[in-house]
This record gives C-alpha cells, structure tokens and sequence, in this order.
C-alpha cells in the first residue's frame, strides 16, 4: 500500500514542500535556469547547465568572469563584489533549491563562482600558471571535501536562508584552504 502523496525514498534528495507535495529537478533545463533570474544566477548564468562537471564548468566561468570584471574595476573593489555575491548567492540558492526540490543540486554553481572570486582576489597578481595552480587546487578542496568542509557540506543543507549559507559556505572554506596552500607556498 503506498502512501498519498508520495514520499521521497530514504536518501532521494527530493525534498518536501508545502502540503507534502515533493518535487526533484533531476537535470534543469535552460527553460527552468530562465523561469526567474534568481535561477539564472544560482546555475552562474547557465554553466551550470552542462552535462559534465559543473562545479568545474562553473568555475572555469568564474575565473573567465573575475578577469573580465577586473578590466573594469580596481582590486579593492572585489572588497565589495564579493560579500553583495555571496549575499545574492543566499537567496539564489535557496530560491533555486526550493524551486528544484534538492537542497544543493550539482547545476548550482555560484557558489563556485564566488568562492573561486574570493581565491583570485587574493592571489592576484599572478600570472596564468598561478591562477592555474588556484583552479586545481580550489577543485580539488571542493570535490574532496575534506574536514571540516564535508561536515559543513552535509549538515548545513535544508530550506530557506539556511540552506542556501549551506550552499555557499562549504565552498568558502574550500577556498579557504587553497588560499593557506598559497600562503605555504609562498612563505617557502
């Protein structure tokens, strides 16, 4: 005998919303990504869309955004861009997520983008191979998790604002960590 509404299976990362209705966006079109810019910013302004590593999608566009932006702007202002992107990020995500049915579905990218700012911020000026070596260092902090980042991973997710910090936050101490590699690597 089944139950009515349908509930999600033990670890299905649909989530319930109001009246026990459940949804899952397994794979967002750019149809979704375009139904309402909150989710046109969470997916990094469609990188997010792609259908291999989207974390690294995501970040490849924000390292191509931050050296297009930085034409334009002067270094301290990233002193600004920064937290107002993280805080647009907050209910991005959390609207996204909502909307999708998965707490921190892999098409949510922005917070690649804005942890990966925070690390260029930081180590510019630096020549490719510099910005290169950020890249793979940031993704692989990011993909690994290691702790306490997996910790933050798994138990900041749910609905609401609280969701989305869970969303941004796990990548800022991804980015936190690439940035004391440098400082370590620097300091040799």
């Amino acid at each position: 005998m089944s139950a009515y509404p349908p509930q999600p299976a033990p670890g299905d990362p649909a989530m319930t919303l109001e009246a026990g209705q459940t949804v899952k966006v397994l794979r967002p079109t750019a149809r979704f990504m375009l139904s309402h810019p909150f989710h046109f910013i969470a997916m990094g302004f469609g990188s997010g869309l792609s259908p291999i590593v989207p974390g690294t999608v995501g970040t490849l566009y924000g390292w191509l955004s931050f050296t297009v932006i930085s034409m334009w702007v002067q270094p301290a202002a990233w002193l600004w861009i920064i937290p107002a992107a993280f805080l647009l990020g907050l209910w991005a995500c959390a609207r996204t997520a909502r909307a999708m049915g998965v707490h921190d579905h892999g098409s949510m990218v922005w917070d690649e983008i804005v942890a990966f700012w925070l690390v260029l911020a930081f180590v510019t000026p630096t020549g490719f191979w510099g910005q290169f070596a950020a890249f793979a260092w940031f993704r692989l902090f990011d993909m690994a998790k290691p702790a306490p980042i997996g910790y933050y991973d798994r138990t900041l997710k749910g609905p609401g604002l609280r969701g989305g910090f869970g969303v941004m936050f796990d990548d800022l101490v991804a980015a936190f960590y690439t940035l004391l590699v440098f400082a370590l690597w620097r300091s040799l």
